[in-house]
């Protein structure tokens, strides 16, 4: 609370914490006024420049009516100190999580999509970071072997799997296949977008960075090939409405989906410290977890190696 009276506003004393493990997210009350939230960065993770980096990118998304929620600018500043913590402010939008299950629905989140990498493509970032196999796939495969997370039994296992499974991943999609990059949401799941009578909003772009588009779109499908097609045709309908997508990048897709498996173990593994992690991932310490993981991604490198999604 004196963070945000810090900068002008009038708490009434109500604080709610938000559902946030990166970052330390809250529902704050305003005299007077609508609820604001602040998210206090996690330090260390990301540099000033590139934090306001970010906020420039919201910014833009907002000046040209895409709808995201973008930090409240105060005094020309959007990114502020107290007691050593960087946080910004932002309006409160509520919402409920997408189903996306009607073809208008994924029509929709599609044209969201199509705008934004349409404004995505029109500058790039010279601070956030990249897409990158090496930083999704080696660097977290490697965080984990040199800790003490798996059984004994199952580490040299891991090894040599995940070795077969970063070269498969090299040889299909170095470079990304020579793909297109531009600046993109980068972290484009259901939990970061948000729906109204009005239509979807997407609530944090803290994970945008350097990347091919279908980053954005590979999250939003779920079930089997034949519902992945599906949904992937309706989401491209109204994508290719602002923004024409390269089809060969859907190639990527499995690829991605195995890079984000190797990397959210390497995620889960970097905050253990963080008392916030062992509460809520209490499981990630059992046997049990890794021998999962270990057959989640035999699976994978099945579909890694398989034939790409034909729409």
């Amino acid at each position: 609370m004196d963070a945000i009276e810090a900068v002008g506003f009038h708490c009434d004393g109500r604080v709610l914490a938000l559902n946030s493990y990166e970052n330390r997210v809250y529902q704050v009350g305003i005299e007077d006024g609508a609820p604001l939230v602040a998210k206090f960065y996690r330090p260390a993770r990301w540099t000033d420049a590139a934090i306001r980096e970010e906020h420039a990118f919201s910014g833009e998304l907002a000046a040209q009516e895409i709808p995201v929620v973008a930090p409240l600018v105060r005094d020309g500043i959007s990114l502020h100190i107290h007691h050593g913590f960087r946080y910004a402010i932002f309006p409160r939008r509520g919402g409920r999580w997408p189903e996306l299950g009607t073809r208008d629905e994924r029509e929709w989140v599609g044209r969201f999509l199509g705008r934004i990498h349409a404004v995505g493509r029109a500058a790039r970032f010279y601070e956030r970071t990249r897409l990158s196999i090496e930083d999704l796939g080696v660097k977290a495969r490697d965080f984990v072997l040199d800790g003490d997370w798996m059984p004994d039994y199952l580490a040299t296992k891991y090894a040599d799997l995940t070795d077969e499974l970063l070269n498969e991943i090299e040889a299909r999609a170095h470079d990304w296949g020579g793909a297109a990059v531009g600046r993109i949401l980068g972290d484009c799941h259901r939990g970061n977008i948000l729906w109204t009578d009005l239509g979807p909003h997407f609530v944090d772009l803290d994970d945008c960075l350097t990347g091919p588009a279908i980053q954005d779109l590979w999250m939003l499908l779920a079930g089997g090939p034949q519902e992945m097609r599906t949904e992937l045709n309706d989401l491209l309908k109204g994508y290719e409405q602002f923004q024409a997508f390269d089809r060969s990048e859907i190639a990527l897709i499995e690829p991605l989906r195995a890079l984000r498996m190797i990397h959210y173990s390497g995620w889960l593994a970097r905050r253990w410290h963080d008392p916030a992690f062992p509460q809520a991932f209490p499981w990630f310490a059992e046997p049990r977890y890794w021998e999962e993981h270990y057959r989640s991604l035999e699976e994978q490198l099945a579909a890694v190696t398989g034939p790409a999604l034909e729409l």
